[in-house]
């Protein structure tokens, strides 16, 4: 298995990233082609559809970026890891923990459990 805590990171960089050609090449070294991601309020498929979802994401919260919360685990071809998107130096505006399934050492399908969001 790829290992763990990098490849959340990887991940997370992903979705921090604003720059569209540096966060497609991300999405490139990071996702398998038909990479599928899905959580209670959005859902997206190949590199264009994670792309639009992250962009969503960014124009939603500006100025805010998703950080590691503990320690991801892995085994085998699967990932688990919590999050927290905040403020630089803050608390988490929104929680969650993703699940993942490798393939080849790229994510392949992730799940997404929102443990907070705001009102």
């Amino acid at each position: 298995m790829t290992d763990p805590a990098a490849l959340a990171a990887r991940y997370l960089e992903t979705w921090n990233e604003t720059d569209p050609a540096r966060r497609r090449a991300l999405l490139a070294a990071t996702f398998t082609e038909d990479a599928r991601y899905r959580d209670p309020l959005m859902a997206g498929e190949g590199h264009d559809g994670l792309d639009a979802l992250i962009g969503a994401v960014q124009a939603r919260f500006p100025g805010l970026r998703f950080r590691l919360a503990g320690r991801p685990d892995g085994y085998g071809d699967r990932l688990r890891f919590s999050w927290a998107l905040a403020p630089e130096g803050g608390e988490g505006v929104v929680e969650g923990t993703d699940f993942a399934i490798l393939d080849d050492g790229r994510l392949a399908e992730v799940t997404g459990f929102l443990d907070r969001v705001p009102a």
